[in-house]
């Protein structure tokens, strides 16, 4: 009796899966059916929502269905990010993610996600190598200049930070580190009044995005010295990287990519994945990310998606214990 009913539940639960997996399925071929939104943890104006809009505005002709960002600021991201890992797993609701991600997690001792458990890596878009920048009173015309002249002025330099652990705060901190130097951090709102704090002299020294800089360099208000990536900015070819010019090994920049809620079809990111490829690949969002906004197109499949995040929240993890910071 006993095994005949284990039979029949084996049967009716076999039954359900078939129908879940056959829905599933059908989704994905039929996928989108209806708008997309793809939600930015920032406000709008910034560099994620600038990217994230180029981006929808682009695929919703391939993909037949309209794109709409959606900006939920607050929480260093956490906000958006959250509401997206908390969506269904249909392929309607994405999530623009960035650097600040994979920091938050050693920074907090709750978080209300996991992110490699919660959240499923779609495609990378670009990276966004920072510059070191000094103001014109600070006689450093290289790397090398500026480290002398840290370990002869201690305690006297500062620098900005946009909030602690944030891109910027973390690759000044590591600069820092392995130049073996002491230099003050000022702490602002955000980019732009650090960049204005940079320009009036009220810092020596910012790590900054490149579109902020734009306007300052042009009226020589600010001296640039080297990009914190490992590899030179096509924006300003000639300028070296930190690690060229007298930190060797120094290698860190800030990143952009999409994920999803996990769960979602493969069939559905796939679709995505193959069509943010063209998107970002396309003459002229490349040509709009390398010249105007300073950041280099890089794309590639889910999988070295997931396994860069894990490489950065490790790294992240490391430099944040270094400089003594704990989980809050």
């Amino acid at each position: 009796m006993w095994q005949s009913k284990w039979k029949i539940f084996r049967l009716c639960a076999g039954i359900v899966a078939c129908i879940n997996l056959s829905v599933l399925d059908s989704l994905a071929q039929d996928y989108p059916v209806k708008p997309i939104r793809l939600v930015v943890g920032f406000s709008p104006g910034g560099i994620s929502d600038v990217l994230a809009r180029l981006v929808a505005q682009k695929i919703s002709g391939p993909l037949g269905q309209q794109m709409i960002v959606e900006n939920r600021p607050g929480a260093s991201g956490i906000i958006a990010n959250e509401r997206v890992a908390k969506s269904p797993a249909d392929g309607y609701t994405l999530l623009i993610i960035g650097g600040s991600s994979t920091i938050l997690p050693a920074l907090r001792a709750k978080m209300p996600y996991d992110l490699e458990r919660d959240l499923a890596p779609v495609s990378m878009l670009a990276i966004s190598p920072f510059v070191l920048v000094v103001h014109p009173s600070v006689p450093a015309r290289n790397v090398k200049d500026l480290i002398a002249i840290a370990k002869s002025r201690q305690h006297e330099l500062s620098y900005a930070t946009v909030g602690m652990g944030s891109p910027p705060h973390l690759m000044t901190e590591l600069f820092k580190s392995m130049a073996k130097v002491d230099i003050l951090p000022v702490s602002y709102k955000g980019g732009g009044d650090a960049v204005v704090a940079l320009a009036s002299g009220q810092i020596d020294m910012y790590v900054s995005s490149v579109p902020s800089l734009l306007p300052l360099l042009e009226a020589g208000k600010i001296r640039l010295l080297a990009v914190t990536s490992a590899k030179r900015l096509s924006t300003f070819p000639s300028l070296p990287t930190i690690g060229e010019s007298g930190l060797p090994g120094y290698d860190y920049a800030n990143w952009t990519g999409v994920v999803a809620p996990a769960g979602t079809p493969k069939d559905i990111i796939a679709r995505l994945n193959a069509e943010l490829g063209k998107v970002i690949n396309s003459a002229d969002i490349t040509e709009t990310l390398t010249k105007k906004m300073g950041m280099v197109p890089e794309t590639g499949t889910p999988e070295q998606l997931a396994a860069f995040m894990r490489e950065m929240l490790q790294k992240n993890a490391k430099i944040i214990k270094s400089i003594g910071l704990k989980p809050q």
